[in-house]
């Protein structure tokens, strides 16, 4: 299970690095050359969305059949490891909330930018006529 939490992890580490990329100046040709071969890993990196909606489904899963312990019949140990269990399936909420927004982000940030490039086409176009 931890293995999941791990990739996800270096998913949207890598996410955040691709965001942070395509939002740096550039040149150019090299912003284009960027958002050109980011645009081709897109497609298959849209694995992510699915990944991470699983996940959130298991973790509302095993939200729902957690076993509580706010009795006073529950030992302190038990209290802290129900606590701790809380604590990380909200972060791993988190995590994967943050999967799928980055991927959007960085989806966006390259149609934007093509849009861009579209309509200085299209202005060069009427400047030549």
């Amino acid at each position: 299970m931890a293995l999941q939490w791990m990739i996800l992890t270096y998913v949207v580490a890598a996410e955040a690095a691709v965001a942070l990329l395509l939002t740096l100046p550039y040149p150019k040709l090299l912003k284009n050359r960027l958002v050109s071969l980011i645009s081709l890993i897109l497609q298959p990196a849209l694995f992510i969305v699915p990944f991470a909606a699983f996940q959130l489904l298991d973790i509302y899963w095993k939200n729902e059949h957690r076993m509580m312990c706010t009795s006073e019949i529950c030992t302190a140990a038990e209290r802290d490891r129900y606590e701790k269990s809380i604590y990380k399936a909200q972060r791993n909420v988190i995590l994967c909330s943050a999967a799928c927004l980055l991927y959007w982000i960085i989806y966006r940030i390259c149609k934007y930018y093509k849009d861009i490039q579209s309509l200085e086409e299209v202005e060069k176009r009427y400047k030549k006529e």
